[in-house]
């Protein structure tokens, strides 16, 4: 725990620097730019991904929050499931321009739907919205 709040302000910051890197190369995706193929641009958001992956894991053991005793914490993985597969549609796997963009789209809604999970600890937070 004397950790704590560097490990969760380095979380919040790699989630954001993520969804920043994410918008970056679904717009290159979508204009089809050649940016993509640069090697930082390959390397860069998975080493972050991966960071900030292991800083969420970090503060679940950390804390003793398991998915099964905490709803929020289950949809926030689930959603990251699905983040991760748009994701890949919208820079990699999309067949059309339209579908990366849908695709992309899509995954930063899902990206919403984590952070707003995140911070209010309800999985349903959005039907309090009236």
């Amino acid at each position: 725990m004397e950790h704590y709040l560097l490990i969760k302000h380095l979380h919040m910051t790699t989630a954001v620097l993520s969804l920043t890197l994410f918008v970056m190369r679904a717009w290159w995706s979508v204009r089809e730019a050649p940016i993509l193929q640069r090697r930082w641009v390959r390397i860069v958001p998975h080493v972050n991904d991966t960071l900030l992956l292991l800083l969420g894991i970090t503060l679940m053991v950390t804390l003793s929050m398991w998915p099964h005793q905490h709803p929020w914490l289950a949809a926030k993985l689930l959603a990251l499931l699905g983040y991760i597969l748009l994701g890949t549609r919208a820079i990699k796997h999309g067949r059309s321009i339209k579908a990366r963009g849908v695709a992309a789209v899509a995954a930063i809604l899902t990206f919403a739907y984590i952070f707003g999970t995140a911070l209010s600890k309800d999985p349903l937070w959005f039907a309090a919205w009236q």
